[in-house]
């Protein structure tokens, strides 16, 4: 498998906004193939595809943007190191009810969408853990490092964690809504940013036409938990795109909407990089 992250930075970092793209990695590595029992489609169902496609062009605006190559079906780093799973992982003990971790959605997926089981049988401890070494912990020492650097040189951080939602979730976690999102913005209730960095946020893809909802049916998860820190202004935010609105779900491979999207999005991420950009404070090169 490749290294387990990248990162394009700016030729200038002129905002405190970070893009991060945890579940769009496509490397799935033959070794890893060989050992699931599903096909090739089928392993890549929990697969956020294109995300970091979408969200390239943050760079031209100021922001890093830090993506990571491997699949969330190999290693989900949207959760903690110790969600690990006693159903998969031989020699976990079972600790205090987890629902990520019960429902095989641990830190070392059991599962992909669906609840298709992705191996038959389990793993040893010592493969999940070479996984984390490997792969969870160089992406979040590097997301550690963009987040001080942000607070470092604009006096605070908005981290932008990008994602994207099966349309079929939409459909079945908002049934009965008058308006079923096409962006649902996750800040965990108020919890892990500011509410007048959110309104900014919520705005801007209004603006573009979408339908925004916050927090349901997706309010962030460890991410948005462990980096948002509002008071300290240090701000995370989950953005979730619906798939159907730039792919074609069953296929994946972009649709025929994919460059307006982007076009779209690019817009959207303008106007973030401007709320995270200090007027008071003058540009600061990476």
């Amino acid at each position: 498998m490749s290294p387990s992250h990248r990162v394009e930075y700016p030729s200038l970092r002129s905002t405190s906004a970070i893009f991060s793209s945890p579940h769009s990695g496509r490397d799935y590595g033959w070794g890893f193939l060989r050992r699931t029992v599903l096909d090739s489609r089928t392993i890549r169902s929990s697969e956020d595809a294109f995300v970091d496609e979408l969200f390239a062009t943050a760079p031209s605006h100021g922001a890093p943007l830090l993506s990571l190559n491997v699949p969330r079906a190999f290693v989900d780093v949207n959760r903690g190191a110790e969600e690990l799973d006693p159903a998969l992982i031989r020699g976990v003990e079972k600790g205090t009810h987890n629902p990520r971790v019960a429902s095989g959605l641990g830190v070392i997926p059991r599962v992909v969408a669906g609840g298709r089981q992705i191996y038959r049988g389990k793993i040893p401890l010592a493969e999940a853990e070479a996984r984390l070494r490997s792969h969870w912990h160089p992406y979040h020492a590097r997301l550690k490092t963009l987040v001080n650097e942000s607070h470092r040189l604009f006096g605070q951080a908005i981290l932008i964690d990008c994602h994207s939602m099966p349309h079929e979730a939409i459909d079945s976690l908002c049934r009965g809504r008058r308006e079923k999102p096409e962006i649902v913005l996750g800040d965990r209730f108020g919890a892990s940013a500011g509410g007048e960095i959110v309104d900014e946020i919520e705005l801007a893809f209004r603006d573009e036409g979408f339908k925004v909802g916050r927090n349901t049916p997706f309010a962030g998860a460890f991410t948005t938990q462990h980096y948002g820190r509002p008071s300290r202004g240090q701000h995370a935010i989950q953005i979730e795109i619906d798939r159907a609105l730039y792919m074609n779900e069953a296929k994946l491979v972009p649709n025929g909407n994919f460059t307006a999207m982007r076009e779209s999005l690019d817009r959207v991420i303008a106007r973030i990089a401007e709320v995270g950009r200090p007027q008071d404070l003058p540009l600061a090169a990476e």
